[in-house]
């Protein structure tokens, strides 16, 4: 579904990822974990348009999508959902939805978030409520029903679990199992809780200093503290 080649980008003149080569399949959940500031991040926003790539190529659907817009990226179905400020805090619930559809026409719209409502249904008894008071894992929530508006062939996700309870990481997991079982959305989740997130990965790289440290199944990490430290430090 989405290839990356031999990606190298960075910020003004600092590069931080070198050489970066990785994919996701159809269907697939795939993780990137690594510790802070590596560039994972990095890699999801070079994907999505975000920042310019200095070097090599992404493929989408087998076209590059290099020069593409965010716009465009979102339209030929690639949707991001980023870390930190998850929801418009001063407007409701309804009107974040109607934000992530903002390149539907009314009619598609609306059946978008009728049936988003169908996948989550605490959102739908908190249509008029203003975002910025729901609670933590709600607004979690309505971040992923946002992203999902424009019907996406692929998921970026970075770091769903940021400022979350512990109790609350559970269910924010089993609702990216249940979408992408139920939608086949692939999905690309960059990711600090990492036995959580390789929990539910069919595979996983890790992004040590701008280049790959590991790449494959996670159960070669799940309970391997000596990798994981190795990975992390």
């Amino acid at each position: 579904m989405i290839e990356i080649r031999n990606l190298e980008t960075g910020y003004d003149k600092k590069q931080v990822l070198f050489d970066i080569s990785m994919n996701v399949s159809e269907g697939e959940i795939v993780s990137i974990i690594g510790p802070n500031g590596a560039g994972k991040s990095t890699i999801l926003k070079a994907i999505c348009g975000i920042i310019p790539i200095w070097k090599g190529d992404i493929l989408f659907s087998d076209k590059t999508i290099k020069k593409n817009t965010i716009a465009e990226n979102i339209k030929s179905g690639l949707t991001f959902a980023p870390q930190g400020n998850r929801v418009f805090d001063e407007l409701t619930v309804k009107d974040n939805l109607e934000l992530g559809g903002y390149l539907l026409d009314k009619k598609k719209l609306k059946k978008r978030i009728e049936q988003t409502f169908e996948t989550f249904p605490i959102l739908k008894k908190r249509t008029k409520q203003i975002a910025g008071k729901l609670s933590g894992g709600e607004q979690q929530m309505l971040a992923l029903a946002r992203a999902l508006i424009p019907e996406p062939k692929l998921l970026l996700l970075d770091e769903p679990s940021l400022g979350l309870a512990p109790n609350l990481l559970g269910d924010v997991y089993q609702k990216l199992v249940e979408i992408n079982k139920e939608f086949g959305i692939s999905m690309l989740i960059v990711e600090q809780k990492v036995n959580d997130v390789l929990k539910i990965s069919d595979r996983t790289y890790s992004i040590k200093l701008g280049k790959i440290a590991f790449e494959g199944k996670p159960e070669k990490l799940i309970g391997n503290k000596e990798k994981l430290k190795e990975l992390f430090l």
